[in-house]
């Protein structure tokens, strides 16, 4: 019996790891010390060598608690006894968010796990925490992409790159606690997690006992109730995909091809494309509201419409979004090789692949390079044979819209402009054949 609670959990765990393609990879365990966290360390500690894994651990200093700093020693200690190393980052919370503390705290975990160089993060979440998550989200109003809840594994970042994935997630929190009994694992208990404040706790301490009372088999069936809602939300988006054939435009949607839609079809393709470029759904009223300006306000008239954590703005017939808040104004960044490079504000990153004869000559790149924005005045050649010509004209010819040129990261060599995106590099700079060279590219941030 002991053996099978340890054993549940492992291969539960590797099950998981290996449908996600982590065989081999590099995996960071988001470590917070309490019991599930724990728990999912030592299990992928001991079954790394047999997935040839790199295994590492993040401990997400929020500073919120009066042992928070307790907490960062345990998470020190036991990854030492395990060999594995332990990265702690301290992470800025404001509790004026509005979206309150605890889920200022929530954003400000993703925003150092973004900051991860690995394939994978591991996150300790489990049946039981995928049932109160349906209920808080039906309680929201949510629609099926909300009450799909968590997925077994999603991506991190606009490209793909760093996935998160949940290997605990087909076990209950009784297993898990059981793990952690037969291993003799200690662990910590962050206080706040007895606070019926917060909705999840309420929904843990008082509404879940009460639901499994009547209906024991309930995680387990709201667990399926949200693998339903997922295969309709992926329906969904292949339905979006389909239509995104005529109407999306790398980064805009077309509003002609938008208006020949049913409402319907139309909510879903602005609400896949809203997810598609990285921003968190807004409530349905505000979606409603920027479809109809977008399809009947006047053709010249100035569209602007608030969609949550984004802007929606139309330019020649097309509608963009915009994060929201001001662009920051006279920054610069040196690039020195990285393979990316994070941007101030809300501009996300710069990422750079190694090439081979394609992109920019790293020879070229010898002298200082740097990234900021447009100042006024400057001028790149596009192709050989032909003068250089301004980066104001090219933009306007290119259909880039004023708003968004100011917040272009261009990338410079010793005070000449070498590349553009949305236009390309300067042929000057352009690594020859079988010359080394690397291809940039502006990755917007995932805003979850």
């Amino acid at each position: 019996m002991l053996k099978h609670s340890i054993n549940s959990v492992v291969v539960s765990a590797r099950d998981i790891l290996e449908a996600a393609g982590a065989r081999g990879r590099h995996v960071v365990v988001g470590l917070s010390g309490g019991v599930d966290s724990v728990v999912l360390l030592h299990c992928l500690a001991g079954i790394a060598p047999a997935l040839d894994l790199t295994l590492s651990a993040l401990h997400v200093h929020h500073g919120l608690s009066r042992n928070a700093d307790v907490w960062a020693r345990f998470c020190a200690d036991i990854c030492s006894s395990l060999h594995v190393h332990c990265n702690v980052v301290l992470a800025y919370v404001d509790r004026r968010h509005k979206m309150g503390l605890e889920g200022a705290a929530r954003e400000a975990r993703y925003a150092a796990y973004r900051t991860q160089r690995a394939d994978f993060i591991a996150l300790a979440h489990h049946r039981d925490d995928q049932a109160e998550t349906l209920l808080l989200q039906l309680l929201r109003g949510a629609g099926v992409r909300g009450l799909s809840a968590m997925p077994r594994v999603r991506a991190l970042d606009g490209a793909g790159r760093l996935q998160l994935v949940r290997p605990l997630l087909e076990l209950t929190r009784a297993q898990i606690t059981s793990y952690a009994r037969v291993a003799r694992l200690a662990w910590v208990e962050d206080e706040s997690n007895a606070d019926p404040a917060m909705d999840r706790n309420f929904l843990r301490a008082r509404v879940m006992p009460v639901i499994t009372e009547r209906f024991p088999a309930a995680p387990a069936t709201l667990e399926r109730a949200a693998q339903n809602a997922a295969d309709a939300a992926q329906l969904l988006d292949e339905l979006a995909q389909l239509d995104a054939h005529s109407a999306v435009i790398q980064d805009s949607i077309e509003t002609g091809a938008l208006a020949r839609l049913s409402p319907a079809r139309a909510r879903n393709l602005l609400r896949w494309f809203v997810e598609r470029q990285g921003f968190a759904l807004p409530a349905r009223d505000r979606l409603e509201e920027g479809l109809r300006q977008a399809l009947h306000a006047r053709g010249d008239a100035k569209l602007e419409v608030s969609l949550g954590a984004a802007i929606l703005r139309r330019h020649r017939g097309r509608l963009y979004l915009e994060a929201m808040g001001d662009a920051p104004v006279d920054w610069e960044c040196t690039w020195r090789g990285e393979t990316n490079v994070k941007l101030p504000g809300e501009l996300g990153a710069m990422h750079f692949e190694p090439a081979v004869g394609a992109g920019l000559s790293l020879a070229r790149l010898r002298e200082p390079t740097v990234i900021r924005p447009r100042s006024g005045g400057e001028r790149i050649r596009l192709a050989p044979g032909r003068p250089s010509r301004t980066l104001k004209n090219l933009l306007q010819e290119a259909g880039v819209p004023q708003w968004r040129r100011d917040r272009l990261p261009l990338l410079f060599c010793a005070g000449e402009l070498v590349w553009v995106p949305e236009l390309g590099l300067d042929c000057r700079y352009a690594a020859q054949s079988g010359e080394a060279g690397v291809l940039p590219q502006w990755i917007a941030p995932l805003r979850y």
